[in-house]
C-alpha cells in the first residue's frame, strides 16, 4: 500500500504543503485545518505547548502565533531541520513520540495532527500513555485524524488517498474507537467533533486534576 508519492511528499516540502493545502480546502483552508483541534481551548498565551510529530512545522507555526512557549517534536532529523527553518521561534526536539525526553507534568497542551494513523497499535498505546505522563494535571490533549466517513460520497476519495499516500496503519485506525482508547488511558474526553462527512475526527481530552479523578 502507498506509492512513490508518499516518499516524494516527505522528500519535497513543496509537495507536502501542496497536498495539505488541497486537502484543507474542504474545511475552509489550511489555516482553519491547522487550528481546528485547539483554537477554542481556554488557554493563556503563556501556556507551554507541545506539537507532537510536528513534521515540517506547518501546525507549529500556527501554534506559535497563539502561544509563546511551543516545542515541536519529531523523530525525523530532516523534518526537524525544515521545521526549524520554517518556524525558528519554536524549540525543537528530535525524539520518538512513544518515548519523550520530557519530565512528568511539563505541558499545558499536547497537540497532534494527522499522525496517529501512521502508528502501529503498539506505538499508539505507548504514545497515549506518554502524552498523559507529560501533561500537567488538567492539561489538554487535542488531536485531529482520520475517521470512517459517514457520507458514502467521501469513501472513494479517502480510499484513493490512502492508496497513494498511506500504509496499513491508516486503515487500522479506521477500525478502532479512538475516543474509547482515550478513556481507557484515563483521559477525560471533553469534546469530539467531525468534519468532512465524518472523515476527520477532532478530539479534545484532559488529564485528570488529581489521582482521585483517575
Amino acid at each position: 500500500m502507498a506509492t512513490f508519492l508518499r516518499t516524494w511528499s516527505y522528500q519535497y516540502p513543496w509537495l507536502y504543503d501542496a497536498i495539505s493545502a488541497l486537502a484543507a480546502i474542504a474545511v475552509g483552508g489550511s489555516d482553519r485545518l491547522h487550528r481546528l483541534a485547539w483554537q477554542d481551548l481556554d488557554l493563556p498565551r503563556s501556556a507551554v505547548v507541545l506539537d507532537l510529530c510536528c513534521a515540517h512545522g506547518v501546525v507549529t507555526k500556527a501554534l506559535t502565533q497563539a502561544f509563546d512557549q511551543v516545542i515541536g517534536l519529531d523523530a525525523s532529523p530532516r523534518a526537524i531541520a525544515r521545521a526549524r527553518k520554517r518556524v525558528p521561534q519554536a524549540t525543537y526536539v528530535e525524539a520518538f513520540a512513544e518515548q519523550m525526553p520530557f519530565a512528568d507534568a511539563t505541558f499545558d497542551l499536547v497537540h497532534i495532527s494527522m499522525a496517529l494513523h501512521e502508528m502501529t497499535p503498539q506505538q499508539r498505546r505507548a504514545i497515549l500513555a506518554e502524552v498523559r505522563r507529560v501533561l500537567k494535571p488538567g492539561g489538554w490533549f487535542a488531536l485531529i485524524d482520520f475517521h470512517p466517513p459517514e457520507v458514502p460520497l467521501f469513501w472513494p476519495g479517502m480510499a484513493l488517498f490512502f492508496w497513494l499516500f498511506e500504509t496499513e496503519t491508516a486503515w487500522q485506525l479506521l477500525q478502532i474507537d479512538l475516543p474509547q482508547q482515550l478513556k481507557e488511558n484515563k483521559f477525560l474526553l471533553e469534546r469530539k467533533a467531525y468534519v468532512l462527512g465524518r472523515s476527520l475526527q477532532v478530539l479534545q481530552a484532559r488529564k485528570p486534576l488529581s489521582l482521585i479523578a483517575d
